[in-house]
């Protein structure tokens, strides 16, 4: 496709300036959530420890999540958790190209981390059927999600995409 205006051809890039450094945020994020998840069911066996006061606030415990991150969305049939595989799949491959038109490192390292998180949970969905949980904040009676390391990498990806759009001074979908 031309674009006469600018006179240049425009196509989908699939990889771009930061790709590599978004990519590699990514592997190193999945890669410290799934062997966090590996030693805290296999090594430290938390089934059978739990709960683990950590504090007065925070405890680690064992939650098989069958939704996306925090638990939202929960799906108990195949089909479910198939749609969800697909919607993960689908959110990976659209960040990857977001990825690709990024020019700034800031942008890069957020959606790096976002999809580090995606492909961590889809692991544990594929491998287990469901994802592994351990964090519960609460106070007294009263108690947040229980969520993953994945889970903290994609919010906070999100809050850093968020800081730059209102914030920052570079833009984050800047196309080079």
């Amino acid at each position: 496709m031309t674009d006469e205006r600018a006179g240049h051809t425009s196509r989908l890039a699939l990889w771009g300036p930061m790709s590599g450094l978004g990519l590699g945020i990514a592997l190193v994020a999945g890669g410290l959530d799934q062997a966090y998840k590996l030693y805290m069911l296999f090594a430290f066996d938390i089934a059978d420890r739990q709960p683990l006061a950590l504090s007065p606030f925070l405890d680690v415990i064992l939650v098989w999540n069958k939704g996306v991150s925090y638990g939202l969305f929960q799906q108990e049939t195949a089909a479910g958790q198939w749609l969800l595989l697909a919607f993960k799949a689908a959110a990976v491959i659209g960040l990857t190209l977001w990825l690709a038109r990024i020019t700034t490192k800031f942008s890069a390292v957020a959606i790096g981390l976002i999809i580090g998180g995606a492909i961590a949970n889809a692991v544990d969905q594929l491998a287990y059927g469901a994802v592994a949980d351990f964090f519960y904040f609460h106070v007294g009676r009263f108690g947040w999600y229980v969520f993953n390391i994945a889970d903290a990498w994609i919010v906070a990806g999100v809050a850093m995409l968020l800081y730059e759009a209102m914030l920052g001074k570079g833009r984050s979908g800047e196309v080079r």
